[in-house]
């Protein structure tokens, strides 16, 4: 099966047939990292599993989170019966508290460590009244609506209290991975439930929706446990401090560093508002036991010998604000970094966040740490599994129909091959984009009209959206800086004064006189012909004037100059600065001035100058310098739209050759 063949099967012809059928929707979660969101739907009931976030791209330049878009949902609340939750990671629980400020849900059911850092992101967002929290249990059902019901069925991932769904509908058996490997010897001992897995795949599955992560690495995932060993002897070694980096939520992971730390006589620092929360969290519901007294405040840490000290912090993806970054750059108020401390990353940089990882590496490594990251340290292994887990759980649940979902575009292309070496009909696996819809019935799976799906930007305070139009504005003025006009203009159509002109961060080799004349130029083309139809007179002395138009105008005309003179598009920024009619005209300067005429000490501007000949006769100037502009009929036109919309072509460049 080449990926030809699965694009076929995607553009399929579809029958249409009135007959019910099961409806999945991915909003968020495929060809991406992160925000996972699915919706499932049947007759009158949808049922959402998971809510997930996803981290800004380099170009989303002031944006803190990304969120799914939940159109599609909002516009059906009323059939909407409630949510699942699979885990209690951040790409699949981090934006139900964003969506509960749009909308309420019903319920939503979950295991308990997702459920108990749920309700501390709903309280923190002041939305906790707005749904009801149901702590699910091992192989415990639930209800939603008259046509779902779910069975949680536990399986290994890195964080503790995973679950797969079992999804009993009327058109059949739906199962739905979440994110998975398995792990014979998983710290908790806590194993995936491969018996109730047996049971469905006997039962018989219609389809299955597996994590496709990992499908590009051949093998099993290592289990957790192989970390420990590792970490045993870099701690036992360290002659000094240890500051150790892992994902907060590897709850596994950070429960072994805390009994490594036990076994060592080092006390724990906890560094980090995730990791404080997560650790906090875990100790609470009795996933990590150990005594109060093991943890110390970081102010404190000049107090405790090096030899006994343990930093267990964020910042493994390089994140600017994170603790380890901000020790990086010596910043932290509490620790400085010294040449007998031991920094270990246990995690692997997120595609995407290679960079970060690396600068931050390099920071430490100057400042004279020991740093120790990279596989070939054992000391961190995924917690998706691999291409053997992928075919183990085809094994198991023998689907009729088979959906990858949870990774990258060539990861899902890569899992549908696996899923046809494994029996799969190659007719029978769908490679979906978000927004993407399935209908499933008993004897088919087709793909249906896709529903509005995309990304919602939020920025630093989590509540403001940042739409298109901001974040292409935010681009452009970092890619080419911004440029702003103050044009003074009577309500008559006068320009009242020179133009004001600042440049930040653009960067052009125009002498700033002539960005001044260009704006001038521009100004008295508008003025002489938009001015018309951009205002009209109410009274003798009473004009009403769009100037929002006017401001349009004048910035277009300026951005057409300097993407053709300059190569540079700048965003602009114009403000019109109304005065009164009858205000004194100004008379603006000419190319001529601008080419020939010395610049004086005490009159920069030559127009202002007391002793300019020029001033006086500046209509007779302008139409012998700017012909071109105000005779149309002897130039050909840019193009046809602008002729349909009554506007001329353009005056001949401002720069001579």
């Amino acid at each position: 099966m080449n990926t030809n063949q699965i694009k076929s099967n995607n553009k399929q012809a579809q029958t249409k047939t009135n007959s019910p059928c099961l409806k999945i929707i991915p909003l968020g979660g495929l060809h991406e990292i992160g925000k996972n969101t699915c919706v499932f739907e049947y007759g009158d009931d949808i049922i959402l599993i998971d809510g997930g976030l996803a981290f800004p791209s380099d170009g989303m330049h002031g944006v803190n989170v990304v969120m799914p878009d939940t159109t599609y949902l909002q516009a059906n609340l009323h059939r909407f019966r409630g949510m699942i939750v699979t885990h209690g990671h951040e790409d699949h629980i981090g934006g139900i508290s964003h969506h509960l400020k749009k909308f309420r849900i019903p319920v939503i059911y979950g295991p308990p460590l997702a459920m108990s850092m749920l309700k501390g992101k709903m309280e923190e967002a002041g939305v906790a009244d707005r749904t009801t929290i149901q702590t699910i249990e091992p192989r415990q059902v639930v209800k939603l609506g008259q046509n779902f019901s779910i069975e949680f069925i536990r399986n290994t991932h890195s964080i503790g209290d995973s679950f797969s769904l079992a999804l009993t509908t009327p058109v059949g058996v739906v199962f739905f991975t979440g994110d998975f490997k398995f792990d014979h010897l998983p710290p908790d001992n806590k194993h995936a439930d491969i018996e109730r897995m047996v049971y469905y795949g006997e039962k018989g599955v219609l389809c299955l929706l597996s994590d496709s992560t990992n499908s590009e690495v051949k093998g099993f995932v290592p289990s957790e446990i192989s970390v420990f060993p590792n970490l045993d002897r870099l701690i036992s070694e360290a002659k000094g401090r240890v500051m150790l980096t892992t994902f907060a939520s590897s709850t596994h992971r950070v429960a072994m560093v805390i009994q490594l730390a036990m076994k060592h006589g080092r006390k724990i620092g906890l560094m980090g508002r995730s990791m404080l929360n997560v650790v906090g969290k875990c100790r609470e519901l009795g996933y990590i036991k150990c005594p109060d007294d093991l943890f110390f405040p970081i102010k404190s840490i000049r107090d405790l010998p090096d030899r006994e000290t343990l930093l267990l912090m964020t910042g493994s993806q390089g994140e600017v604000m994170a603790a380890l970054s901000r020790i990086g750059r010596d910043e932290h108020p509490h620790v400085k970094l010294k040449t007998t401390d031991t920094v270990i990353f246990s995690s692997s940089p997120i595609p995407g966040n290679t960079i970060s990882v690396v600068h931050s590496i390099d920071k430490l490594i100057k400042l004279g740490a020991n740093v120790i990251y990279g596989k070939e340290h054992g000391i961190h292994v995924s917690g998706h599994g691999c291409r053997d887990d992928q075919r183990l759980m085809l094994a198991l649940i023998k689907p009729k129909f088979f959906v990858p979902v949870h990774g990258e575009y060539r990861m899902q292309v890569l899992h549908g091959k696996t899923a046809v070496s494994m029996g799969v009909d190659p007719n029978n696996v769908l490679i979906l984009d978000n927004g993407d819809t399935i209908e499933l019935r008993a004897d088919s799976m087709i793909q249906g009209e896709p529903v509005k799906s995309g990304i919602e930007m939020l920025d630093n305070t989590r509540t403001c959206v940042v739409d298109a139009r901001a974040l292409k504005e935010r681009q452009q003025l970092a890619d080419d800086g911004i440029v702003t006009v103050l044009a003074p203009i009577s309500t008559d159509g006068n320009m009242v004064a020179p133009p004001r002109v600042s440049l930040r961060g653009v960067v052009i080799s125009a002498d700033p006189r002539k960005m001044s004349m260009w704006t001038e130029r521009e100004i008295s083309w508008v003025l002489a012909n938009r001015w018309k139809q951009l205002s009209r007179q109410t009274g003798p002395n009473n004009f009403e004037v769009d100037w929002i138009g006017v401001q349009r105008e004048i910035e277009n005309g300026l951005s057409r100059r300097m993407r053709r003179e300059l190569q540079v598009e700048p965003l602009i920024l114009c403000l019109a600065q109304p005065a009164p009619s009858g205000t004194r005209a100004y008379q603006p300067k000419l190319d001529d001035e601008v080419k020939h005429q010395p610049r004086h000490k005490h009159y920069p501007n030559v127009n202002n100058h007391p002793n300019n000949p020029k001033q006086n006769n500046f209509k007779n100037q302008l139409s012998k310098n700017d012909q071109s502009r105000n005779n149309p009929i002897k130039e050909p036109v840019e193009n046809k739209e602008e002729v349909s919309s009554g506007r001329t072509r353009r005056r001949r460049s401002a720069v001579a050759s």
